[in-house]
């Protein structure tokens, strides 16, 4: 063993013993004497099952056990952003400390309250909660936070790239602020990470005002060998005999996945539905036994818990058709293969997927990618003629090929979760100060962005709701108003993202999961979920439950869900492979196939001479040559003055008012433009949970803060006039 096993106590040396380890990986031992030797805030970094955990809390446990608190406390804190994945962390820390007797608590919705009220009473050891189950410690219990944490030593915060951006990592963020603010001084922070595009970024989010000072660990060499396939496939084929392409990618699947443990990505909840359904027909015609399982979020916990658990057992092959939902670091054990049909939205999304497969030694990552496209006819889409879909799939994986994935979006506002956050301190105090909020929140914590003039704005938005959110004393000091108390009561509130209404499914007393309840349903109606076709028997509007019985046949419910955002350098890579002549070697021959059609048509319609191709009836197509958000702005630009506008990867189908300006004309006035109103038409601007509470100059703000780009749009159209 290396001078960094020496570091460690002799109870956590005698549990690496036990596990017949040779030697410490080598991203373990730098850490190790990172943690050991320093103080400095840390991000550990490197691929699924990369033994990131241990890299951390093999030395963050010894210190804890080499010095004890000389009070109560929590010693160690652990984020981590699933409920499942704590449960799965919980019982791998548990075995590292249980010889040493520190407590390991789990804690979140289907942990036990005897286990939490033991904890509250008697806090010490590691504790692993999610964001929100923190949050509701914060608004419940905020004058016991400092006893409750004035004794820990490192908050470890798991998937730090999944939620850099996102609504969740600005209340984490939040979150880490005010806890420091509780205890009086700074908290050591660890990030576990897959690589990032951009480390600087993460640097800043874990540690804003000190970001120089965050060492940082990755993952050195180590890739297992990669074998991929890109297959594509025609959808709506002349010949009446030939299997569609569903049929078609779920024989490929059967055929090459049976028998061992693999992940197949299939996008929507709709299609993982679809897909496990085909799977488990061919398990059955086949006369074979069933292993080809869905697993999405909604469906119960008990049946992802059981595809969680098939898939550790090394006597039954399983194969999970999932969502995104198995994408983070739940323990799944050794995966043969991930498939994943369709382009995911971003190449973090491809590699962390990727990182499931080719964990053992010697073992290789096999990706097998499915892309789907519409046979063309006279009457076909520009959209179709150049395989988009298809496109986007190589992008990614020659992207993925060179080791680049998107960095974290720029600073934004978060105006959302900013009022979720100001009625959380309020709830947590009992009342705050609109001042003392602002430092809180804006100043010191994450919303930096928001100007004193915007948060001013955001209180008195707060204030004028109906009925009230807050209401302000004669002295200022600032309270829930009826409106707030209602919200912050409801278990919902700690969550700040939507969480939509729903009906539970159930069948012979077992719950199925749940529909969004925007799914129009009726008795007799038949569908298909949790792999398995129904018929509804009985709707309870009050109770919001559905009840099932088997059935023979069934459609799978539509789900919700917002398609993600394609970065510039996706949609630059996109153009580069319509005029290129490269045929990468990952291609079946339909895909190849295809891809010729792709460029040809690429080149018939144009848009290797210009970047808009006018069309009969006053429309026409724009090939902006980029991303979602600027490509949105320029959408918006155009909706405002008059124009009709579909968005497209990379480019705009644009159709004009009989009273629009024409389109050249529009194009160099909005180059020109130093300021457009991008949502004259009325563009719906409630994206997030509490945007109904703000008015819309705020939203407005919002948006252009993180969705939207308006100073890249004189650039963008002055290019597209230029190359007209």
């Amino acid at each position: 063993m290396s001078g960094a096993f020496d570091k460690l106590v002799r109870p956590v040396q005698k549990w690496i013993r036990r596990q017949g380890w040779g030697e410490l990986r080598d991203i373990q031992a730098r850490a190790i004497r990172s943690i050991c030797d320093s103080d400095t805030d840390l991000i550990i970094a490197a691929s699924t099952a990369g033994g990131k955990t241990e890299a951390a809390f093999l030395p963050l446990i010894s210190q804890v056990l080499d010095a004890p608190a000389d009070m109560a406390g929590f010693d160690l804190l652990y984020i981590g952003p699933l409920k499942a994945l704590i449960t799965d962390q919980a019982g791998r820390l548990d075995d590292i400390c249980r010889e040493a007797e520190l407590p390991v608590v789990p804690w979140h919705g289907d942990v036990s309250q005897s286990i939490k009220s033991r904890a509250l009473k008697k806090p010490s050891g590691i504790l692993l909660i999610t964001p929100e189950s923190l949050e509701a410690l914060f608004i419940r219990r905020g004058l016991e936070i400092p006893r409750l944490f004035g004794t820990t030593r490192a908050v470890v915060i798991d998937e730090l790239h999944s939620v850099l951006d996102s609504e969740r990592g600005i209340q984490m963020r939040s979150l880490l602020n005010r806890l420091e603010l509780a205890v009086k001084r700074p908290i050591r922070r660890v990030g576990l990470s897959a690589t990032l595009g951009d480390m600087e970024l993460a640097r800043t989010y874990l540690r804003p005002d000190d970001p120089t000072n965050v060492a940082l660990i990755e993952a050195e060499g180590g890739e297992a060998e990669l074998r991929l396939q890109l297959r594509g496939y025609i959808s709506g084929e002349e010949d009446e005999t030939a299997p569609s392409a569903t049929d078609a990618i779920s024989a490929h699947l059967f055929q090459n996945l049976r028998g061992k443990d693999n992940l197949v990505f299939a996008g929507a909840r709709q299609s993982v539905e679809i897909y496990a359904d085909r799977l488990r027909e061919l398990c059955e015609r086949e006369h074979l036994p069933q292993e080809f399982y869905p697993h999405h979020a909604s469906l119960s916990r008990e049946h992802r818990d059981f595809v969680e658990r098939r898939l550790k057992d090394p006597q039954k092959p399983t194969t999970a058709i999932c969502t995104s939902t198995l994408e983070l670091g739940i323990d799944i054990g050794d995966v043969t293969c991930v498939a994943q049909i369709g382009a995911p939205f971003t190449v973090a999304a491809l590699r962390q997927r990727l990182g499931r497969s080719g964990r053992r030694e010697g073992q290789p990552a096999i990706l097998r990618q499915y892309a789907v496209e519409a046979r063309l006819t006279p009457e076909s889409s520009f959209v179709d003629r150049l395989r988009l879909g298809l496109v986007r799939s190589i992008a990614m994986i020659d992207l993925l090929l060179e080791g680049w994935c998107e960095p974290p979006r720029r600073e934004a506002l978060h105006l959302s979760t900013l009022v979720h956050q100001v009625l959380s301190v309020i709830a947590e105090r009992g009342g705050a100060s609109a001042s003392r909020l602002y430092h809180d929140l804006c100043r010191t914590g994450p919303f930096r962005m928001v100007t004193t003039a915007t948060f001013a704005a955001v209180l008195r938005a707060l204030g004028d709701a109906d009925p009230g959110l807050i209401e302000q004393t004669e002295g200022g000091l600032l309270l829930l108003g009826p409106g707030g108390e209602r919200l912050v009561e409801h278990y919902s509130f700690y969550a700040v993202f939507k969480t939509p209404e729903e009906f539970r499914l159930v069948a012979e007393g077992r719950d199925l999961g749940t529909l969004p309840v925007d799914n129009v349903m009726s008795p007799g109606m038949m569908l298909i979920f949790s792999g398995r076709r129904w018929i509804v028997q009985e709707i309870h509007d009050r109770e919001k439950v559905i009840m099932v019985t088997p059935a023979k046949a069934g459609t799978p419910p539509v789900f919700g869900g917002d398609p993600g955002d394609i970065h510039d350098k996706v949609v630059e890579r996109m153009f580069a492979i319509l005029e290129g002549d490269n045929q990468p070697a990952y291609m079946n021959l339909t895909a190849r196939e295809m891809l010729e059609e792709a460029r040809f048509n690429y080149e018939q319609l144009g848009f290797a001479e210009s970047r808009i191709i006018s069309r009969d009836k006053g429309s026409a197509i724009l090939a902006t040559r980029a991303g979602t958000v600027k490509t949105a702005t320029l959408a918006l630009a155009l909706r405002s003055q008059g124009y009709q506008v579909e968005r497209h990867d990379g480019f705009l189908e644009v159709k004009a008012d009989q009273d629009a300006t024409p389109l050249l004309e529009t194009l160099r006035a909005l180059s020109d433009a130093k300021q457009v109103d991008l949502f004259a038409d009325g563009t719906n601007l409630q994206f997030e949970k509490f945007h109904p509470y703000l008015p819309r100059e705020l939203l407005a703000q919002d948006a252009l803060s993180t969705r939207l780009d308006a100073e890249a749009l004189p650039d963008l159209c002055s290019e597209l006039v230029k190359r007209k």
